[in-house]
């Protein structure tokens, strides 16, 4: 879980708050400054949780084709944002949301599961919120990207809560 309070999940319609995080490799970034070029898929995750282990090495395979700019939302420092980045190979820009900070981006979504996932319009508007895994979530992001994710031989399952 992000906070100890339980916030209200946004929707698809609702405009995504504002925020400037720290950029893992450095600097810092905001929403404005991501959707500036086109929508973009935020993914709020922690280290720890088994269903983000799952998720992320699957949005690094849409990333990779570069047609779906896609920034991961890490709740954790950066020490052990790094080392699960290595340990799965994930090469997304990744942002800070830490407990340190007081989880402030991660509040303002709502976020009480990790993983989930916004898509973000140019118009600032959330258009897709995706708690948890979804294999069909995954593929039609994939699609959307023009990119076939899920391959024969991988056994994942059609859903899966955060």
């Amino acid at each position: 879980m992000a906070a100890r309070n339980q916030y209200q999940l946004l929707n698809p319609g609702d405009r995504a708050p504002g925020f400037r995080l720290a950029r893992l490799e450095g600097g810092e970034v905001g929403l404005a400054d991501l959707i500036a070029g086109g929508p973009v898929l935020l993914a709020f995750y922690k280290v720890t949780c088994p269903v983000c282990q799952l998720t992320l090495p699957f949005l690094e395979r849409i990333h990779a084709a570069r047609a779906l700019p896609i920034y991961a939302i890490s709740q954790n420092d950066a020490a052990d944002t790094r080392e699960f980045n290595a340990e799965f190979g994930i090469t997304l820009p990744t942002l800070l949301d830490s407990e340190e900070s007081g989880f402030p981006a991660s509040n303002e979504y709502g976020i009480s599961h990790v993983p989930t996932l916004y898509l973000i319009g140019t118009d600032g508007k959330i258009s897709r919120v995706i708690e948890g895994w979804s294999k069909q979530e995954i593929e039609s992001l994939g699609a959307l990207a023009g990119v076939g994710v899920i391959r024969p031989t991988d056994d994942v399952p059609a859903w899966k809560s955060g």
